[in-house]
């Protein structure tokens, strides 16, 4: 696995889609690696937090860190966390420099917004940023069925230059909790931004039959 020694750091964006565990893991594995995270949180991610976990997540950028860090029990790294409303931080500059993006997880409202160029937000900025730069944008989207407006859209980023990494775990590491399931997809979504740091076990093939 993978220990960073990059001053460049990853930009992770999480949208109000189901499934926060997805972005806990990622902070959890990064952070342990020590890498640098900048971080921005949608709106509607205060809203699941409430609905799936009754907790509230603080709209403070600096309470934000903290909060994050407790749920992902990590206390190494360097984590940077953005208002979602502050267009004008850095990360919303083509010069700012970031391994890649990962949308984590990614509700469809947020994949529409990004196909269709939209940035009124930090994390819609910061995405479109990504793919004008021809920076790694990895976006996870977490929603079923896919009507055909998101598989239409998830097709234009696509095109674009995103990669596209369902949240759909596999079973062949041989899962024993949630958390492992859900590793295998963050480990997967990681992999595309050329980073080994989840503990997890491959797919090493089998052996062919008589």
């Amino acid at each position: 696995m993978s220990h960073s020694n990059s001053p460049l750091p990853v930009t992770i964006g999480v949208s109000g889609a189901s499934g926060l565990l997805y972005a806990v893991r990622t902070i959890k594995f990064l952070l342990r690696a020590n890498y640098s995270i900048e971080l921005v949180a949608s709106k509607a991610t205060f809203q699941v937090w409430q609905a799936e976990q009754n907790i509230r997540m603080p709209a403070d950028p600096v309470k934000q860190e903290q909060f994050w860090r407790q749920q992902a029990d990590e206390w190494g790294g360097k984590l940077t966390c953005h208002a979602a409303t502050n267009v004008g931080a850095g990360i919303a500059s083509g010069s700012f420099r970031t391994l890649g993006m990962l949308v984590i997880p990614c509700s469809m409202s947020t994949v529409a917004k990004i196909a269709a160029g939209l940035s009124s937000s930090l994390l819609e900025r910061t995405a479109d940023v990504h793919l004008k730069e021809r920076r790694p944008l990895v976006i996870v989207p977490r929603e079923t069925p896919f009507s055909l407006i998101h598989l239409r859209n998830l097709t234009t980023l696509a095109e674009a230059g995103a990669r596209i990494v369902p949240a759909i775990p596999a079973w062949y590491h041989n899962p024993q909790t949630i958390e492992d399931l859900a590793d295998f997809v963050v480990a997967r979504a990681l992999d595309q931004l050329g980073i080994d740091c989840v503990p997890l076990q491959r797919w090493q093939g089998t052996e062919p039959t008589a």
